[in-house]
């Protein structure tokens, strides 16, 4: 068994979530950041991992285009799905339903709300005045969730 972990990370939160669930994962397993390598093809991999993280409340767009580019291939496949952000409860969940389309989450064998990280120093000036500003956060702050890292890892085994 093989498998890929496709992410998308601009501050690293889901990198970092991705190393970590490959660290977990018994299967060999391929990491792929797609903002610099968007695939080609998933046809080599039996799971696929699909991660990425919320910015200004939506997933970023690569996600949603490779999840419609892969969608008949990604309901064939063993399927993950996760998602860093810093909201939690309901509106974290609320964010999952629209970050990945209804489809693959039905059809995912795991999902996962990692957490999130807010690192100032990989911000921009614009970006940090607005996290400041709605979050009333001042400084780098991490509520990475490793507990549903380690769940989701033995789910995707099962």
């Amino acid at each position: 068994m093989s498998t890929l972990i496709l992410y998308i990370s601009k501050h690293g939160c889901a990198k970092k979530s991705a190393k970590k669930l490959s660290e977990l994962i018994k299967d060999k397993t391929e990491i792929i950041d797609i903002r610099k390598n968007f695939p080609k093809s998933i046809q080599d991999f039996d799971t696929i991992i699909i991660g990425g993280s919320i910015h200004a409340g939506m997933i970023q767009k690569k996600v949603k285009k490779l999840c419609k580019q892969f969608s008949n291939e990604l309901i064939n496949k063993k399927l993950g799905l996760f998602l860093c952000c810093m909201e939690e409860g309901e509106k974290a969940n609320e964010q999952f339903e629209n970050a990945y389309p209804e489809n693959l989450q039905k059809h995912a064998t795991a999902t996962g709300l990692f957490g999130g990280e807010f690192t100032f120093e990989k911000m921009n000036f614009l970006e940090k005045s607005i996290v400041k500003k709605i979050s009333k956060i001042s400084e780098s702050v991490s509520k990475i969730n490793e507990k549903a890292i380690n769940e989701f890892a033995i789910n995707i085994q099962n």
